[in-house]
């Protein structure tokens, strides 16, 4: 019997030990992987620091689903302001951080905005207007600066003039610009001779990524 009451001292002993070796291995399994843990966040928290410095160094900026617009503006003798850098051209639903405002390109919605001689009078979706650039539109906006005369003659000018539209965006700095893909000028009025010519070189010009593509059966407001 004392034999017996030995036996299962032991064995007790031996199970107890046996448990406070697994409490004391799962303790340096929790210490280890929280160490790791506190490595690979600190290494994202460097990662994402370097991430916006760089793309504050190069003068982009990030779309909503994290692609990139790097580039700057170059004026040329005209007045043209002409967009050297990427401009992607991604079908996103998300919205996107432009450069600029009004946008001259880059990754758009899926939807274009009709741009044959559309006037709008209220805001657009940046998104979409710039896949009507992508299409060879030249898009007109202003904002409450702008003349109304000059607003007016302009709206008059669009609605005849297929591969155009129009519409107020309050953001932008000029009273009245023009746009194409890749390039932007202001102009002064509606009477300014850089209208016309804008639009004779920009109207399905030789900076379209999609030529004769359509600007209609898009969205319409």
């Amino acid at each position: 019997m004392g034999s017996a009451n030995k036996s299962s001292t032991a064995r007790t002993a031996r199970i107890e030990e046996m448990r406070r070796a697994e409490r004391a291995r799962e303790r340096r399994t929790r210490i280890l992987t929280i160490g790791a843990s506190v490595v690979v966040v600190a290494g994202l928290v460097v990662g994402g620091v370097v991430l916006i410095q760089s793309q504050s160094n190069d003068g982009g900026s990030s779309s909503a689903d994290g692609s990139k617009n790097p580039g700057k503006f170059v004026t040329a003798k005209d007045g043209v302001r002409t967009w050297e850098g990427e401009l992607a051209r991604n079908h996103v639903t998300r919205a996107v951080d432009y450069p600029v405002t009004p946008p001259v390109g880059g990754d758009h919605n899926p939807v274009w905005m009709n741009c044959n001689g559309d006037v709008y009078t209220d805001e657009i979706n940046d998104t979409n207007a710039v896949h009507s650039l992508e299409h060879g539109a030249v898009w007109v906006t202003y904002n409450a600066d702008a003349d109304k005369a000059d607003v007016d003659a302009l709206a008059a000018k669009v609605k005849k003039t297929p591969y155009t539209l129009m519409s107020p965006v309050d953001g932008q700095k000029d009273p009245i610009m023009l746009t194409a893909w890749g390039h932007q000028r202001a102009v002064t009025g509606a009477d300014d001779p850089d209208v016309n010519a804008f639009l004779e070189k920009f109207v399905q010009g030789r900076q379209t990524p999609e030529p004769g593509a359509a600007c209609t059966n898009g969205l319409a407001e």
